[in-house]
């Protein structure tokens, strides 16, 4: 780990030294990409020379022991420092486990409705609004990219963009199957129902991160449907992208734009098929090493909404939260703090092992 720590300080200290060449400073891209850099590495080098001294602190405290005067004074001083070092070495560790490199990314969010007939796509709905409030919270800005609503005010399907700093680190533990258990406003005998509903987050991937030959693309466009007045009826405005060799197929009709529209829809495709890839390597790594948390399989149901019992359930941290409508509201920090310490700890242990 030593090793490690000094290594990368060393690049550190170049990357110190080479953001300040003005030679550097006149190529903003490099120069850009090198400030990314430093800033990723700055807080492991703070803190491994906080190690560094609080060593240099136990060796001089135990010569200061030598004289007698100082004894009593060095000793406290050495026990203490010694003290300290357990826990630095702890957030060490921590800090060296690789950054997910889209953690800072925005995202795109599609949630589905799965079992359960016109209760599933209430449920997204609920699902829909819990993101959109968290989002608000965050001071983080919703664009809904394409919506297929039902006439009970419920989402079939509803995609959408959440643009703020760190949008992806918090929330890709959400993708999967989200299980509600509730007695239904269209039930009149008041049996509780099981629906469910899939999440999926994506991270929004640039041009230069995932090629896409023009010519796998089949487009389409079409009238959109929906709220909008009466400029849906008139312009084929909505746009459906055709990926020809993977078969996905992207649609976005929110805007008035056939040009935005298909703009969205391409950042869309993009994310798609960068996942797809993301997905494949990931099954690799979990093939090698069964992850806890893991970034959500679609078909793996990973939480349960039980309205009755005023209790949210994550099955795969085995944490339950009771209540419900603080929950839905947009109160998801706790639950996302914990996914997210249980996912550092089973990466730490796979770095370990």
């Amino acid at each position: 780990m030593f090793d490690k720590l000094e290594a990368v300080e060393k690049r550190y200290e170049e990357l110190t030294k080479l953001i300040s060449d003005p030679e550097i400073i006149a190529n903003q891209a490099e120069w850009q990409k090198l400030i990314k850099e430093h800033s990723s590495i700055e807080e492991v080098v703070q803190k491994y020379r906080e190690y560094k001294k609080q060593k240099q602190r136990m060796e001089e405290a135990k010569e200061m022991m030598e004289d007698k005067e100082l004894k009593e004074l060095a000793e406290a001083d050495y026990y203490e420092a010694k003290e300290n070092l357990p826990h630095i070495e702890e957030e060490l560790k921590t800090l060296l486990i690789p950054k997910d490199p889209n953690d800072e990314k925005n995202i795109i969010c599609e949630i589905r409705a799965g079992a359960g007939g016109e209760e599933a796509a209430l449920f997204a709905g609920t699902l829909f609004r819990m993101y959109s409030m968290y989002a608000e919270r965050k001071h983080w800005k919703i664009e809904i990219l394409n919506e297929n609503e039902t006439e009970l005010g419920g989402y079939k399907e509803i995609s959408f963009m959440i643009v703020g700093k760190g949008a992806y680190s918090r929330l890709k533990f959400e993708s999967g199957v989200h299980r509600v258990q509730r007695v239904p406003d269209t039930e009149s005998s008041g049996r509780i129902h099981t629906s469910t509903a899939t999440v999926a987050v994506l991270p929004v991937v640039e041009d230069v991160e995932i090629e896409i030959n023009p010519a796998d693309i089949k487009m389409e466009v079409f009238r959109a449907s929906g709220a909008g007045g009466q400029h849906v009826n008139k312009t084929s405005s909505a746009v459906r992208l055709i990926h020809e060799p993977t078969g996905i197929v992207v649609e976005c009709q929110t805007e008035r734009s056939q040009l935005q529209n298909r703009e969205y829809a391409m950042k869309m495709l993009r994310s798609r098929l960068y996942n797809m890839e993301k997905e494949k390597q990931d099954s690799e790594i979990a093939n090698a090493r069964k992850s806890q948390v893991g970034s959500g399989d679609r078909s793996e149901k990973i939480r349960t909404y039980n309205y009755p019992q005023g209790r949210i359930t994550d099955h795969r941290i085995g944490m339950s939260i009771f209540q419900m409508e603080n929950f839905l509201n947009g109160d998801l920090d706790e639950m996302i703090d914990n996914l997210i310490a249980a996912d550092r700890a089973e990466r730490l242990k796979g770095e370990e092992e």
